[in-house]
């Protein structure tokens, strides 16, 4: 008979079939609006994600300090619409823009600019698309595409001209506003401490549910048999 060790393989058996049934339970949809547990979990963290993503007050208060200051670059984009549709933006925002053969020649006063960017990030972030559509008359996201096209090839052009303080600034509104709030958009951010408890029950059933299975395949195994032993040590005579 392949079972040598009865109550070990009945041990594994058992933690085997309880395990698959509490997976049963987790891909169920039972954990409101019909999702199941992965997507609950997933949906949690996200909001949390979020929750610790809010960097945009902080980042306006650095841009105070290039109010007043001019800039200028040239960028070409990859397709004729977007080009059309970054000088609608661009020219909302305050800059002076022009045009030539698919490239934007954009200058202004950088302050001013990265203040309209961090104002469309920041309806965004709190999912308030309707406010940067009406500001635009497109659809929220893509003006934060648009923005982001525009402002990450902006970047080289700026320090090239050796203008490191302005791309330094343009990098940190694109990575700690514009790129946030482009991600998280449609999600409810929440504070990670008002669900620490449901958190750390999350990261405590991870770690056992994976020892769970472990000890089920250990169980299983050394009833039929198979273990894992120190070789012993051959004495030369």
């Amino acid at each position: 008979m392949l079972i040598t060790h009865p109550r070990p393989f009945n041990i594994g058996l058992i933690l085997a079939i309880s395990f698959v049934g509490v997976l049963l339970i987790i891909f169920a949809p039972i954990f409101g609006d019909g999702k199941n547990g992965l997507q609950y979990s997933d949906n949690l963290f996200n909001k949390l994600s979020k929750g610790s993503s809010y960097f945009i007050p902080a980042i306006s208060r650095s841009n105070e300090a290039f109010m007043g200051r001019p800039f200028e670059f040239a960028v070409k984009m990859d397709k004729q619409g977007d080009v059309d549709r970054a000088v609608k933006v661009l020219m909302a925002g305050g800059a002076q823009v022009g045009t030539s053969e698919g490239a934007l020649k954009v200058s202004g006063d950088l302050g001013k600019v990265l203040s309209s960017v961090l104002a469309d990030s920041d309806a965004m972030f709190r999912n308030r698309d309707d406010e940067v559509s009406a500001r635009h008359g497109m659809d929220g996201k893509e003006v934060l595409r648009l923005w982001h096209d525009v402002l990450s090839r902006s970047v080289k052009e700026l320090q090239k001209a050796k203008k490191i303080e302005e791309a330094n600034m343009v990098n940190q509104v694109l990575k700690r506003a514009v790129e946030p709030a482009y991600n998280f958009f449609g999600i409810e951010a929440q504070n990670i401490g008002d669900k620490a408890l449901i958190v750390i029950a999350l990261l405590v059933f991870y770690v056992a549910y994976t020892m769970w299975w472990g000890y089920a395949i250990f169980y299983l195994f050394g009833g039929i048999g198979l273990s894992m032993k120190k070789a012993k040590v051959k004495k030369e005579v």
